[in-house]
């Protein structure tokens, strides 16, 4: 499979768990796959195949410097597997605020910005979450 196709099968795979988690997120299905994980699971699965491919193919890694992460990213391989590294790491936070909000009972209507955000701009929906959040705590 070209690197390509992977991504848009980790992308396909990535968008029915944002759209459970944002209209169904107490769904017994929805509830299973994020209590066990089973899409960023099978998603690390993909960024650990394309992350060693990078290593093996490339240069060294170096984060040392904005310049040298720049020249990770011209590599298809590297840039796949930093695309899956945000699809797996935003649907973590995602997950994580819906469990979190099983205890703070945030009304769902609040809930959708925080996920979509958290969808389509991570951390500006995590921020919007813990805002939220706090301002809840505060009035408890």
């Amino acid at each position: 499979m070209t690197p390509s196709e992977v991504f848009s099968i980790v992308n396909t795979m990535a968008l029915p768990m944002w759209l459970l988690m944002i209209i169904l997120p107490k769904w017994k299905v929805t509830r299973f796959l994020i209590d066990y994980k089973v899409i960023p699971l099978l998603l690390a699965i993909v960024y650990a195949i394309y992350i060693v491919m990078a290593m093996l193919d490339g240069p060294a890694m170096d984060f040392g410097s904005l310049s040298a992460v720049m020249d990770l990213f011209t590599m298809e391989e590297a840039v796949l597997a930093g695309w899956v590294h945000y699809l797996v790491f935003d649907l973590l936070v995602g997950m994580w605020m819906l469990d979190l909000n099983k205890e703070l009972k945030i009304h769902q209507l609040l809930m959708v910005p925080c996920l979509f955000l958290t969808f389509m701009l991570g951390p500006v929906g995590f921020l919007l979450f813990m805002s939220i959040r706090a301002f809840k705590l505060k009035s408890v």
